[in-house]
């Protein structure tokens, strides 16, 4: 018969968990911070370049413009630079879906503090260790499976995950 396996330390316990939902919360909200500052750039430079395209090429129209052959060429180059810039910007955009990515971030971290709150509310001795670290996994898989999903825009996540692999 083999030996007991040792249990862990209650205490080392549940200092691991709270720093489980303490490092996966700081996570979600780093992340979030960044998604957001991706999400505001990309959306402030398409609508400038938007903008830019549209200034330029209705400026190069212009018989003053015309006359000169320098600002000219200037303006005819300038409209499809900046053109391919905002289609880059664009596709950057939607490639990685900052948006959705932010609100994604900010709520699931937000989940994690519901449920790390619930956890610190727990008398000590009821404690379940085992389904508070499958709760962080399982909020954890979730949002990296969501995550891979809106960024490949595929469903052949599913099949990599399997369906019943959350439960």
């Amino acid at each position: 018969m083999p030996d007991a396996q040792p249990t862990a330390d209650p205490i080392d316990m549940q200092s691991y968990v709270a720093a489980r939902y303490e490092s996966s919360i700081g996570y979600y909200y780093a992340a979030s911070r960044s998604n957001k500052k991706w999400y505001k750039l990309t959306r402030s430079l398409t609508i400038i370049l938007g903008s830019l395209v549209t200034l330029i090429s209705s400026i190069s129209s212009a018989s003053f413009i015309e006359n000169d052959s320098l600002v000219s060429t200037l303006f005819a180059i300038s409209t499809p630079v900046v053109a391919a810039v905002l289609t880059i910007v664009g596709g950057f955009s939607q490639s990685f879906h900052w948006g959705a990515a932010w609100r994604d971030m900010i709520i699931n971290a937000q989940r994690l503090e519901k449920e790390r709150d619930r956890f610190l509310a727990t008398s000590p001795e009821r404690r379940d260790f085992q389904a508070e670290l499958d709760k962080i996994n399982t909020l954890v898989i979730e949002e990296t499976k969501s995550f891979f999903q809106r960024v490949l825009d595929s469903k052949i996540m599913d099949k990599m995950w399997g369906k019943d692999e959350l439960g």
